[in-house]
Parts: structure tokens; sequence; C-alpha cells
């Protein structure tokens, strides 16, 4: 009788074990990916910061700097950090779906994280208009993929979690990370390691917050909409922003796809020559622009919010453009922060329509309708809105102008840049590693 007994109680230490193995992995890998968020944040602001002397010294540099550091950077994309272009978000959905160990190693593996924070970064030292957020979310998935290779049958929520956190910390936005996990990354709600998620973007989000300390990503603003009529920009902002980001969508999912024309095929036979183009084209915006759409956008768009003063005429238009321009490239680089700031600049040209309306809150219209029209994620969208302003008051209309967006979008492009973008990753990681693939520009 003892024997069974000792048996039974054998079982349940080896299940017990094994439980609290999986949630250290989780709790762990939440820890590292919100170190990671915060130094990729910092960094991030340093390089701009150095780009910035730069323009201060000869705002023409850029005309050098921007086509080179494009040419460059696609280049060490290309030989040394394969599947590292882009927003990095493609292929973290790209490797949950993926069921062969090495074929999700080719997109998401330390090696790749650590290319994509380099070129990232490199990307803003150049002036690229980019974002540091998408990238986070494939640094994340890398290190919880790195983590759980002990256990590769828990890897898809280990990626799922990594990415769900790599928002939650890039921004600040623990609610919008998981919701983001749901309905970006895996499309459902998981119920088996739905704990494990939420504890893995607690543990990024308590690391994030240890230290860079709390705080809103684009400040606090408490604007509403108080008139009736001011509500119109509502559906205003929905479908210019919803046109707008499937527009900008479509474009980049057509040339992640490639042309079958003779200008398609030079593209996709000279990869650098067209990233340098881009560059160039980047730059003129820049210069056109008075200086204002390199980078992520972030500081332009956080000063306007917090003073109520409105942005350039030009600003929304020019940023869409460099932005554009930036992830057709080929370079690594995020469009979270550059699609809020261009929402920010059509918000801010649509509320000049309205007579002594609250500038800042028809920004944030502009802001959440042209992100869930790239996106096509209209909860993620109106949620990280929401937490990165610390506006509640404006929850209605910022949902209502998400699902207008998002349902405008859909008539321009039919599915959201990250799936569409995905499949091809998904396409091409498959392969074995010596067989001829497309090359992808984002």
């Amino acid at each position: 009788m003892i024997w069974p007994l000792s048996t039974r109680h054998k079982r349940l230490f080896k299940l017990t074990s094994a439980r609290w193995q999986r949630r250290a992995i989780f709790l762990l890998g939440g820890i590292a990916v919100g170190a990671a968020a915060v130094a990729l944040a910092h960094l991030a602001d340093l390089a701009q910061h150095a780009f910035a002397l730069l323009l201060a010294q000869s705002r023409y540099a850029v005309l050098a700097v921007a086509p080179l550091g494009f040419v460059l950077s696609a280049y060490l994309t290309i030989r040394l950090f394969p599947n590292a272009q882009g927003s990095g978000i493609p292929q973290a959905i790209a490797a949950r779906h993926l069921t062969d160990q090495a074929a999700r190693e080719r997109l998401v593996s330390i090696r790749i994280a650590i290319g994509k924070m380099i070129l990232t970064l490199f990307g803003l030292l150049c002036g690229a208009s980019v974002g540091r957020e998408g990238p986070t979310v494939q640094v994340g998935a890398s290190i919880m993929f790195a983590l759980g290779r002990v256990s590769p049958r828990r890897q898809p929520g280990l990626i799922l979690a990594g990415a769900a956190a790599g928002v939650a910390a890039a921004f600040n936005t623990p609610l919008a990370g998981i919701v983001f996990g749901i309905e970006e990354m895996s499309r459902a709600f998981e119920t088996r390691t739905s704990s494990l998620i939420i504890g893995a973007v607690i543990a990024a989000g308590l690391t994030s917050l240890a230290l860079a300390g709390n705080y809103a990503y684009f400040g606090s603003s408490a604007m509403s909409l108080a008139r009736g009529a001011d509500w119109l920009a509502v559906p205003l902002c929905g479908v210019i922003g919803g046109l707008a980001g499937g527009l900008f969508s479509r474009i980049v999912i057509a040339m992640a796809c490639g042309f079958k024309n003779p200008l398609g095929r030079k593209i996709k036979g000279h990869p650098l020559w067209f990233a340098f183009a881009c560059g160039l084209a980047v730059a003129i915006c820049g210069l056109v622009s008075g200086d204002t759409i390199y980078g992520t956008g972030y500081e332009q768009v956080k000063t306007a919010l917090e003073h109520g003063t409105p942005l350039p005429q030009d600003f929304g238009a020019l940023k869409l453009l460099a932005t554009t321009f930036a992830a057709i490239s080929g370079i690594p680089g995020g469009i979270f922060s550059p699609s809020l700031a261009v929402g920010a600049g059509i918000g801010s040209n649509i509320a000049g329509l309205f007579h002594d309306a609250p500038l800042g809150a028809i920004m944030l219209l502009g802001m959440v309708s042209y992100f869930a029209g790239v996106v096509q994620a209209p909860i993620t969208a109106f949620v990280i809105v929401t937490e990165m302003t610390d506006n509640h008051g404006m929850v209605v209309p910022l949902m209502a102008a998400a699902l207008i967006a998002h349902a405008t979008s859909r008539a321009v492009c039919e599915e959201g840049i990250y799936h569409a973008l995905a499949k091809g990753f998904v396409e091409r990681a498959g392969r074995p590693p010596d067989a001829k693939a497309p090359s992808a520009s984002s």
C-alpha cells in the first residue's frame, strides 16, 4: 500500500514542479522584456537627440545621412539579420503559427532581437520615420522564445506573452498589452494561458515602472467633446483616418508582395538602391516639413497635446509620406508611434473645421482613427490611446471613431497590415534555409 501512495506523490510533485517552472518562465521572461523595453526607449531618445544635434549643425546634412543610413541598415538586415526588417509584429504573429522549431527561430531569436534593437536605433539616428514599439514586440517574443526552448509545446503561448509584454512595457499600458495579445496577436482568448500571459504583462509593467517610473506616454489630457456639434468630428475623423490608414496598409502590403512589372523586378533586384531612394525621399519630406517629421513623432505630438497648440498644416501628410517610405525601404523600425503622430496631424487639421472645439480631443480622435485604420484592431486602438493619454472621459467617442475607421479601412484594404505581412513570413520561414525566397520590404 505504501508504494502506490509514493508513486502518486512523485507524480503530483513532478506535475506541481512543471507548473511552477512554467510560471517562472513567464514571470522571468516578463521582467527581461520590461528591462529590454526600457533600455530600447532610453537609447531611442538618445539616438533622436543625436540626430537633432546633427540638424542643428546643418539641416541639409540629412540629404546624405538618411539615404546612406538607409542603405547600410538594409544591407546589414539582408546580410546579418534576415527577418529583422519592418516593425517585427508580423514576424511574431508568423512565429506563433509555425510548428517547426527551426522555422520559428528564423523569425524570433536572440540574434534577431539584438539586430532589431541595433538597427532600429540606427534608423532613428539617421532620421527615419520609425518607432520602437513594434520592434519591442519582436524583441519580447524573441526573449520568451529563447527562455521557452526547454518546452517547445508552450512556445506559441510564450511568444504571445512576450509580444503582449513588449507592448505593455513600451507604452506603459498594461491593459493595452493584454488587449493587443488577444485581438491582434492571437485573434482569440486562450483560457489555458491567459493567466500566464497576464502574469508576464504584470512582470514587464512592474519592471518598466521600477526603471522608468509611472508616466502617461503622451502626458495627461482631460479634454473632451463638450458641445453637440463637436461630436461631428467623430465620424469625420473615423472616415478620413480609416481611409488614410487603409491606403498606407495597402501600399506597404503591395510592396512587400512585390510587383511583376519591370519596375517591381528592378526594386526586387536592387534593394539597396531602393533603400537609398526611400532615404532620400524621407530627407526631402523632412526638409519640406521644417525638420518636424523625423523619428517617432512623439515629442511633437506630446507638446501639441499638453499645450493645446495645433500641429503644422502639412505635418500629417508629410509624416504619412515619410513613414510610408521608411516602411517599404526594408529597414527595421516600427509604425506604432509614427502612425499615432500621423493621426494627430489629421486630427489637428480637422479641428480647424470646428470653431472653439477642444483641439486635444479631436487630435485624439485622429490618432485612434488612423491607427485603427492601419492595424484594423479597433479595441487595441482605443484602449492604447486612452491609456497613453490618461483620458478616460474620451472612451466613448474614441470607441466610436475606432469602429468607424475600422469599417472604412476594410473598404480600402481587406486585411490588417500585420496579419497580411505575417502570411509572407510564414511562407518564407517554412522553407529550407537554402531555398530561394522573395524579399519583403516590411
